[in-house]
């Protein structure tokens, strides 16, 4: 059982080692710096800010939801009278030009008696940002003319609204162009930090149950967070969707719009997407989702992107040069397949143990092992070389039968993995038949894409591969998913 040590415990920081490393730096630079962070919704943007930056954050506030201006003066007063209780004898300011500059007479009255980096924190800043308010005026003021002249601010920013930062701030054109000091997407826990994270809050799952559940969820540490221990995947399935008060039954309703601003065409692309696993061009999703022109799609497809959403990959097809749009995201992938229908499935167990369950699956670890592309490169030993990722469909010829395959790495130093991805409950047992499916698909390779590199075979799977002499014949390299599991950025 959780006790309330335990979970005072739990709050330390689970991966997040290279965002730590930035924060690190920050905090001990000799400038003044402005720093966003942002990420798709419950990645843990604030807990991180909070729990690395807390100790240093000498003023922070966030924006009310459907506030009214006057309400998020108020609320920006209030929360400023709290560290400098002398503006608590003045009245509400009404404009963000006055408020901004009390904020500026406290910061410089406990400059004198601070050594370490003063952290001015505005964490969901869309919300501020009302019709006619003035405030981002006002706090592009705040940091033009105070905060870049002070080598010993950091101003800090982030929020759920993810384009509105990366378009009214990353992109901006006017007064914080070129601002920022630092970025941060937050991105989603890998295979090895959640699997962290679950151990930490004392979840004890097999690795493949890891794996499985991370296919359904991904690694959102909210999501994650949900899942208690003493727990079989079918419960925590159950626990998540189907019961009565389940954590994550109205999640999607409320993923996409607290993102984006238009986020009913977000929506609408990812559904595409979701029926297209090897992905589609940027004018196929024009066409699929009949649109009158490509106005506006690039910059859904760039914030969809930039959340985490869908990876943009090289096409085989050497003739379409703007590439393919993958859809990768794990839970949103699991809702189109299983929940959208609300009437479809019943309970976590009835889904667990059906065979649609267990085909999706195969399909999911294939996209597992997409995602995780940086760290097979890394497990072949090839992190520092330049390569491309795609997958494969070959619908055959007079001399060829046609392939799909999983992934594909196309590697700068003359050499193609071909990445078979086989999620089983039992070792994998290569016979004479797979043997010349694999050989077809080297071949396939070959005459398709008309390369002279060196194609091998790489197998990743969930129990390992049986070693006879079918596979000693055709397999270059083998790795199981504790080798992903144990594997650390």
């Amino acid at each position: 059982m959780l006790t309330w040590r335990k979970i005072n415990f739990l709050m330390a920081i689970i991966g997040r080692k290279k965002e730590v490393e930035i924060l690190d730096r920050l905090l001990r630079s000799n400038d003044p710096e402005f720093l966003a962070v942002y990420g798709r919704r419950r990645v843990g943007k604030t807990f991180l800010i909070r729990e690395k930056l807390g100790k240093n954050i000498v003023f922070g506030c966030t924006g009310l939801l459907d506030a009214s201006n006057e309400q998020q003066l108020q609320n920006f007063w209030l929360e400023l009278g709290k560290v400098y209780p002398p503006v608590t004898r003045r009245p509400v300011p009404d404009s963000w030009l006055r408020a901004f500059q009390f904020l500026e007479k406290y910061l410089h009255r406990i400059s004198s008696r601070r050594r370490n980096k003063l952290v001015v924190f505005f964490d969901e800043i869309s919300w501020y940002d009302k019709a006619k308010s003035g405030f981002m005026p006002a706090f592009t003021q705040f940091w033009n003319s105070y905060c870049s002249k002070r080598n010993d601010i950091m101003l800090v920013i982030c929020g759920s609204a993810a384009s509105w930062i990366i378009n009214k701030v990353i992109k901006n054109r006017g007064g914080l162009h070129n601002r920022l000091t630092q970025t941060i997407r937050l991105d989603a826990f890998d295979l090895s930090e959640t699997r962290a994270y679950l151990k930490h809050r004392e979840v004890r799952l097999s690795n493949k149950d890891i794996v499985q559940l991370y296919m359904c969820i991904g690694g959102i540490p909210y999501y994650l967070r949900q899942v208690l221990p003493g727990k079989g995947i079918p419960q925590i399935l159950n626990d998540l969707f189907f019961g009565k008060n389940a954590g994550l039954k109205s999640e999607f309703e409320n993923l996409y719009s607290s993102l984006f601003k238009n986020y009913k065409l977000h929506e609408k692309l990812v559904k595409i997407l979701a029926t297209k696993g090897r992905g589609l061009t940027r004018n196929e999703l024009i066409e699929y989702a009949k649109l009158a022109s490509g106005g506006g799609l690039t910059a859904i497809l760039d914030e969809l992107e930039e959340c985490g959403f869908i990876i943009k990959t090289t096409d085989v097809n050497k003739e379409r040069e703007d590439g393919l749009y993958r859809l990768t995201d794990e839970y949103t992938l699991f809702y189109f397949k299983f929940l959208q229908n609300k009437a479809a499935v019943k309970n976590g167990s009835v889904l667990f143990g059906s065979q649609s369950f267990k085909i999706w699956s195969g399909i999911a670890f294939e996209n597992l092992c997409f995602k995780h592309h940086g760290i097979i490169a890394s497990l072949l030993g090839i992190g520092g070389i330049q390569y491309n990722i795609y997958s494969f469909i070959d619908k055959g010829s007079a001399h060829s039968t046609g392939c799909q395959i999983d992934l594909v790495i196309d590697r700068s130093d003359n050499i193609i993995n071909i990445i078979e991805a086989k999620f089983l409950n039992t070792p994998l047992i290569i016979n004479k038949k797979y043997e010349q499916e694999l050989a077809n698909k080297i071949s396939s390779v070959q005459r398709k894409t008309n390369s002279k590199k060196n194609i091998y075979i790489t197998i990743i799977s969930s129990k390992g591969v049986s070693k006879n002499e079918h596979f000693y014949s055709i397999v270059n390299d083998e790795f199981c998913i504790e080798d992903i599991l144990d594997f650390s950025n």
